[in-house]
């Protein structure tokens, strides 16, 4: 494929066996609240499980600097999805492999679109449902044609998408926003926190169905 897909809020190794290469499993760390919630010890055993062509994301809430070096140095994440303000005193190699979320309204009318962090600090950019209480899985859609607008301006910036995707709608979302990527974790699930193989194996054809109807 050539869309990155990122499975997110995993949390038993056979779903992580199932992340697709060229994407990546999503590992929620230290959420309180959330059903998708796992320890840095859990996640590190979870990558143990992942295929090697896939990457490992720490998907985290105002980390501290603390939480960020452990994630890269003893989790072995590849990159860290950061919901809310990025710590300071982070080094640089850190901080480019930092995904920040942008919150996008679910309505936004005629409002500016969000501003993005720039692209020389940080190559991928998240954009998700504004207002939720908890990352990832709240189901709730982003205002596509405002995450149309960001990535129609900023050409060439690496967007994933989130937000009540689910193998019905992926393929509406990547015609309309056209991101470089896009992020999953309820429209995949049997029940809050369940992942069931055959929505992420269905999330999956209905992305190379869009790719194969656009190629």
């Amino acid at each position: 494929m050539r869309t990155f897909v990122k499975f997110c809020g995993l949390s038993d190794p056979a779903h992580v066996a199932l992340a697709p290469a060229g994407g990546a499993a999503g590992f929620v760390i230290d959420v309180p609240g959330s059903p998708r919630s796992v320890s840095c010890e859990r996640a590190t055993e979870l990558i143990g499980h992942l295929p090697s062509e896939a990457e490992a994301w720490a998907v985290v809430v105002r980390p501290t600097p603390e939480l960020i070096h452990r994630l890269f140095e003893e989790v072995g994440v590849d990159r860290i999805q950061v919901y809310g303000e990025v710590p300071s005193g982070l080094e640089f190699l850190e901080i480019h492999h930092l995904v920040p979320s942008v919150p996008i309204p679910p309505s936004a009318g005629e409002a500016p679109p969000p501003a993005v962090p720039p692209a020389e600090d940080y190559p991928r950019i998240h954009l998700d449902a504004a207002g939720q209480p908890l990352p990832g899985g709240s189901g709730v859609r982003p205002d596509w044609e405002v995450c149309a607008r960001i990535v129609d301006g900023n050409p060439g910036r690496k967007f994933v998408l989130a937000g009540g995707l689910t193998p019905e709608s992926v393929g509406d979302a990547l015609a309309t926003v056209r991101p470089w990527g896009v992020d999953v974790s309820s429209g995949i699930e049997s029940a809050p926190g369940v992942k069931d193989p055959e929505k992420m194996r269905a999330f999956l054809r209905a992305v190379e169905e869009f790719e194969h109807g656009h190629a």
